[in-house]
């Protein structure tokens, strides 16, 4: 179709609409249960700080092992702002308030840690998120250790389709425009991007803290959704577990950050009945994708529907023994 409109709807929002009217009517029916929506929250927040953290590191080259302090940020602004006021003003607010507060936090820090390159912005990000966790677990008005519990939910399927979508076309908009053009370039060779003018810090500060942002709403949408969080569930531990969804799916690929949380949380899901070996063949299989596929399931490329009509005519060619244009 010559109409772009028509082609984006058909190509895009099409199956993005029929996702959301699909799974909707499943869980009103029973059909999905109490069990595989958890799975699918767990889907939807891993997708939006896989994307946040693939743009600091994917995208920009900046080595982060922080977004766990981000995401407690998000957890906790929302949690306290719910637990005050119950109603989707205050859930919508606690959500925009954790995001501000961790992307005003990820400036801060990013100012003087990413002047740094390469491993020293892993072990300043590494302590920055120690930190606020240290911080979260002391503090009186977040209940130390013991968290808070029960936080209001006030998440449910639309709210995650609506945050996923959005995060994710947010983001998505950025690389596209000139400062994510400019972040790109950073990746590729930081020296040549200062010779054509490009001001490094800055795009490393920008992507850093936008990252930061949608850490910390992936953050509010946990603490909406499972009732009780803790500093303990902010630990170095969960910085690799999404740092694992990126690289699995592609440094520099949305969309395979979003098929690898996928993966990875219906590999978990299916591992469950096996409890004593689940890390190891959870471990395991990693280590296997990972040699033979060591870029990623995507490597730097994004998967589009348009590529389908593509590959159809390829096929035909090859077919037909002539070359496709």
């Amino acid at each position: 179709m010559k109409n772009p409109l028509v082609r984006q709807a058909l190509t895009l929002w099409l199956p993005l609409v029929a996702t959301y009217v699909i799974v909707l009517l499943l869980v009103q029916a029973g059909i999905i249960d109490a069990y595989m929506q958890v799975t699918i929250a767990t889907i939807c927040i891993n997708i939006v700080l896989a994307v946040s953290l693939n743009l600091i590191t994917g995208f920009t080259g900046q080595f982060s092992l922080g977004h766990a302090g981000f995401m407690a940020i998000g957890a906790y602004s929302t949690a306290l702002v719910t637990m005050r006021w119950d109603n989707v003003f205050g859930f919508v607010g606690g959500l925009l308030l954790g995001g501000v507060i961790a992307a005003l936090v990820g400036f801060l820090i990013g100012l003087p840690t990413l002047r740094l390159r390469g491993d020293y912005i892993a072990i300043a990000t590494l302590g920055m998120a120690e930190i606020i966790r240290i911080l979260l677990q002391n503090f009186e008005f977040t209940n130390g250790a013991a968290g808070l519990s029960p936080v209001p939910q006030h998440m449910d399927w639309t709210w995650f389709f609506i945050l996923t979508v959005g995060s994710v076309m947010l983001i998505s908009n950025f690389i596209r425009s000139r400062q994510g053009r400019d972040a790109i370039a950073v990746r590729e060779d930081e020296i040549a991007a200062e010779s054509i003018g490009v001001n490094t810090t800055r795009s490393k500060v920008l992507a850093f803290t936008i990252g930061a942002f949608f850490g910390g709403i992936a953050g509010g949408m946990y603490a909406s959704y499972f009732y009780v969080i803790k500093p303990e569930q902010f630990g170095f531990l969960k910085s690799i577990d999404i740092l694992v969804i990126v690289v699995l799916g592609g440094l520099g690929s949305l969309s395979g950050s979003v098929i690898a949380a996928f993966l990875l949380a219906i590999i978990s899901t299916l591992l469950q009945p096996f409890p004593g070996v689940r890390m190891i063949l959870y471990a395991l299989l990693l280590i296997v994708i990972m040699i033979f596929r060591p870029q990623g399931l995507l490597g730097n490329r994004e998967l589009s529907l348009r590529l389908l009509p593509r590959f159809g005519r390829r096929r035909d060619a090859a077919a037909s023994g002539t070359e496709a244009p």
